[in-house]
């Protein structure tokens, strides 16, 4: 008889433990953009959050956390319970933060759990069309002729275009002056109108203006040419040690359990192999750049040391 009580309690909280796991299991995920809604970062996120939705068998729910240059959604991800409920849909600027804010309120590499990388794709250097200069080099040489007169625009300091216009100062001896804006859209008035000589980009931001020839592609930051502007350089190509990829990532609170970040990565690789989620990537001028989470973890590490080195060799003053 007693037997079958044990038996009995056992099936019943067998059946409760299922009900409370299935009621988690379909909890929605969070996925924090720290940026305004309309850029690259929200529309990635969108793009893969319904794809993941089906294969995690959960809804996932976009919610945009713009400020602080993106530390406020960050801090959110940060905080939260590191149960895989909360993500954080971030780039490359979540490894130039740690070099550009004396303080942040979390730590970039303790309070976050990488999950794996989403896309990537070069920026690019785009010029006035009015400067004689058709290469690297002979831009370079055009800047060296008329030194501390020359400027750069770019998306906001200490965001990846501001950094890129910094390294290649440093790559190509340049002392070209930093002119910060309100996002990469903001950029383009002055560039067109020749105001400013030179900004970095997405080739997304930039293609209606390189279509109208109103301003000069002069060479991509990623290591190989990039399909979508095959005849544009690499500066390694050129002659400059440089190289940036703009990636895109997905990170969770850090403490989560290593299962649930597998599990949410593998349907984020299958995801990304997706053909129509490449076609749409491709529109954005990016590659789907499916990784391991150790793999993520370890690049963050790698470009926090680099772009601290670069902070410091060009005297950016740490905010």
């Amino acid at each position: 008889m007693r037997s079958r009580y044990r038996l009995a309690a056992a099936l019943a909280l067998s059946a409760v433990a299922a009900c409370c796991g299935a009621q988690q299991h379909a909890r929605p995920i969070r996925m924090v953009v720290p940026l305004a809604p309309g850029g690259t970062n929200d529309t990635l996120g969108r793009l893969i959050a319904d794809r993941l939705a089906e294969r995690l068998g959960q809804q996932v729910v976009v919610d945009n956390r713009p400020g602080g240059n993106s530390t406020i959604g960050s801090s959110i991800v940060a905080r939260a319970t590191p149960d895989g409920h909360t993500l954080l849909m971030m780039g490359a600027g979540h490894s130039i933060n740690p070099a550009i804010h004396r303080t942040l309120p979390y730590d970039t590499e303790r309070d976050f759990a990488p999950i794996g990388l989403v896309a990537g794709g070069p920026y690019l250097m785009v010029i006035h069309p009015s400067i004689a200069a058709k290469s690297a080099k002979e831009f370079v040489a055009w800047v060296k002729a008329r030194p501390n007169q020359v400027s750069y625009g770019s998306a906001g300091l200490g965001n990846p275009t501001h950094l890129s216009g910094a390294l290649f100062n440093i790559a190509a001896g340049t002392d070209m002056q930093h002119v910060p804006y309100k996002g990469g859209s903001a950029v383009l008035p002055d560039l067109v109108s020749g105001r400013i000589a030179m900004t970095f980009s997405s080739i997304s931001t930039m293609r209606s203006n390189l279509q109208a020839a109103r301003v000069r592609p002069i060479a991509v930051t990623t290591r190989s040419r990039t399909q979508f502007l095959p005849e544009v350089p690499t500066f390694i190509e050129s002659g400059y040690n440089m190289e940036v990829n703009a990636w895109y990532g997905l990170l969770t609170t850090s403490q989560t359990p290593r299962a649930i970040v597998d599990r949410i990565n593998a349907a984020l690789r299958e995801t990304l192999g997706e053909a129509q989620v490449q076609a749409a990537f491709f529109k954005q001028g990016l590659e789907p750049q499916p990784n391991s989470a150790d793999e993520f973890t370890a690049l963050i590490r790698n470009e926090i040391a680099s772009w601290s080195k670069v902070v410091r060799e060009a005297g950016i003053p740490r905010e």
